[in-house]
């Protein structure tokens, strides 16, 4: 009985000792959760701290950013006539139809490049020179108007004729610096605000049925392309008088059948030219940033000189305004392919205009003709018209210049680099024979650099040495 006894006292004291580590081991266990949500507490402490409304709010204003611009154009166009017509109307009926209205002048700013900054009841309200800043906005602003007020009189042609029309437009555009607060990451928008603004609202306020009313700041850039007429004086708190002008339209020679509406070829001509001045700014940005450090003579100074000069010539040349702007174009694109490499950079300066032009409206046609002028400037020269003669000409015309030397250096030193040539005495001799055998093509280079050519040999061949 004693032995049984003890048997089962041994049982047990197995059983409490297993109990016991079991237990143990869900101490340990508990323990370590417990260590694994301290840490998750702090994590969430941390993160309290971060979701803090005065940090909420920091956090916020780190994403809000401001820029200023020194020449945006801002419009200001009211739908005239909507609060008469609800009594006549159906709502719903008016509000699909003012709705079609503003998904159209959403399409036509667009078009024209302009940032619409908001809609507020049957005002609508966009802005030319921002995000993107350019010099063509006060131009393309006004298109947009003119674009705005032709769909709504087609609108109402369409659906009442002209003697039932229940929209009408009154427009009111000002040009001069604004600050635009910028929001948002995925979906960026803009807000604008500054005396620019509030002085294109006054003037949409005095603005009457079908009438687009400009600044004079905004006429003085502009008057060029449309036909404007005095419209009276607006004061302004601080600064006097402002003087407003009524936009009638295109001038006759700037639109299809004189219309006043369309723009014809002529229009695009003149403004590509006005244009060519932001394509510039890109183009000679891209040059300072992606050149080679190597390309002594090949840099921006070169390009600008080349697009000074082909201006030069195609003015004395006889040259048309399209065809100025092509030279020019094609000057400015003629040694991009220097970003892309040394070699056979002509071609890949065609590649890098071919893609960047038709964001400008050049044509197919026209874009073809500029890559044809920028292979033209290919060594040897074998320009096959007027215009790779042009830029030919331009290309080199170093040679018949009085700096003649240090520029020739230049090219020395940027060859030197590639380890193209080895010596200077090398390419002095090289000099003289491509000198020797080289002509300018156009009546107007020969007459400003030939006479200087043998003085340029003469001037190399003392500083070779047997």
């Amino acid at each position: 009985m004693a032995l049984k006894d003890n048997q089962e006292l041994v049982r047990r004291i197995a059983k409490l000792a297993k109990q016991n580590q079991e237990l143990e081991e869900h101490i340990k266990k508990l323990q370590k959760e417990n260590e694994k949500l301290a840490r998750e507490l702090e994590k969430f402490k941390a993160l309290s701290e971060k979701l803090s409304p005065e940090l909420l709010k920091e956090e916020g204003e780190k994403r809000e950013r401001s820029l200023k611009f020194d020449m945006a154009t801002i419009l200001f166009a009211d739908i005239h006539g909507f609060s008469k017509l609800v009594e006549e109307i159906d709502s719903t009926v008016l509000m699909d139809e003012l709705d079609e209205i503003l998904f159209e002048f959403d399409r036509i700013a667009e078009n024209y490049k302009i940032e619409k900054i908001k809609t507020i009841g049957d005002t609508y309200m966009c802005v030319g020179g921002i995000p993107v800043k350019n010099i063509t906005n006060p131009v393309d602003v006004v298109m947009a108007a003119i674009a705005m007020r032709n769909h709504l009189q087609e609108i109402e042609n369409k659906k009442r004729g002209p003697e039932k029309r229940i929209w009408d437009l009154k427009i009111g555009i000002h040009t001069g610096p604004v600050t635009a607060t910028v929001t948002g990451k995925k979906k960026v928008s803009y807000d604008i605000k500054g005396d620019t603004v509030n002085t294109a609202s006054r003037i949409q306020a005095v603005s009457e049925k079908g009438m687009i009313l400009i600044s004079v700041m905004t006429y003085e850039l502009v008057k060029e392309f449309f036909d404007c007429i005095y419209f009276g004086k607006l004061p302004v708190k601080y600064k006097g008088d402002l003087q407003i002008f009524e936009v009638k339209g295109l001038k006759p020679e700037f639109s299809v059948n004189g219309d006043g509406k369309t723009p014809n070829d002529t229009f695009r001509i003149k403004f590509g030219l006005i244009q060519f001045t932001d394509i510039q700014e890109i183009v000679l940005d891209k040059l300072e940033k992606e050149l080679p450090s190597y390309l002594y003579y090949h840099n921006v100074k070169h390009t600008v000189d080349v697009v000074t000069e082909v201006e030069l010539i195609g003015w004395a040349e006889g040259c048309t305004d399209e065809e100025i702007l092509l030279l020019k174009t094609a000057a400015l694109f003629h040694d991009a392919g220097h970003t892309i490499g040394y070699d056979n950079h002509e071609y890949y300066s065609t590649q890098i205009a071919r893609e960047m032009l038709p964001k400008y409206n050049y044509t197919p046609e026209q874009i073809d003709r500029i890559c044809e002028i920028i292979m033209a400037t290919k060594l040897p020269p074998r320009p096959k018209n007027l215009l790779e003669e042009i830029i030919c000409d331009s290309d080199l015309d170093y040679l018949g210049r009085s700096d003649f030397i240090p520029v020739s250096n230049t090219l020395f030193e940027e060859l030197k680099a590639q380890n193209k040539i080895s010596s200077l005495n090398e390419w002095n001799k090289m000099q003289v024979k491509f000198i020797s055998n080289h002509q300018y093509f156009t009546k107007t280079a020969r007459s400003l650099r030939e006479v200087n050519k043998q003085q340029q040999i003469e001037r190399i061949q003392s500083l070779i040495t047997e």
